[in-house]
């Protein structure tokens, strides 16, 4: 992809689409401002559409706005930028890139994406049969931190 082009959702993976959320202006970039507008707009589409998506349950039980947004702007930037760019030196803008998100998956996951980031259907209706408990297609609060303990890969703090 040449600078400046815009990404085609067509020769996106599974994963790349799912960060490509948060690129607002798609340009194949998102910077922690668009992680915040695309964050914000997640929890208004979980409160006033809450079956389209798997954590519906847990981000009310948060209570996020604002200062959550904020704080996982920040932190999910700060986590993955480095990891995605190319090169050594990095930005202080704490830019991702999305064509090298695979680049940042991390070990304590689901494996609902693969190491390619692709979309593992396996891996994510295990989530549901082994932790979803209350209701068969969705996870409680609880039941997504229990899920979210047993994933955990020891040393990888990063990751919990």
């Amino acid at each position: 992809m040449v600078m400046g082009e815009k990404p085609n959702p067509c020769d996106q993976t599974f994963l790349q689409k799912h960060v490509a959320f948060f690129d607002r202006n798609q340009d194949g970039i998102v910077y922690p401002w668009e992680t915040f507008q695309g964050y914000y707009l997640f929890i208004y589409l979980l409160i006033n559409f809450p079956f389209n998506f798997l954590a519906c349950l847990w981000f009310r039980a948060i209570g996020a706005g604002i200062p959550l947004s904020t704080s996982a702007a920040l932190l999910i930037n700060l986590a993955l930028s480095q990891k995605t760019r190319p090169g050594k030196f990095p930005s202080p803008l704490l830019p991702i890139e999305v064509k090298n998100i695979q680049r940042a998956k991390h070990g304590s996951d689901t494996g609902v994406y693969d190491s390619q980031g692709r979309f593992v259907s396996s891996k994510f209706e295990e989530i549901f049969s082994k932790h979803a408990r209350t209701h068969p297609n969705a996870l409680t609060s609880d039941e997504l931190r229990e899920m979210l303990r047993a994933n955990r890969v020891p040393k990888d703090y990063l990751g919990w």
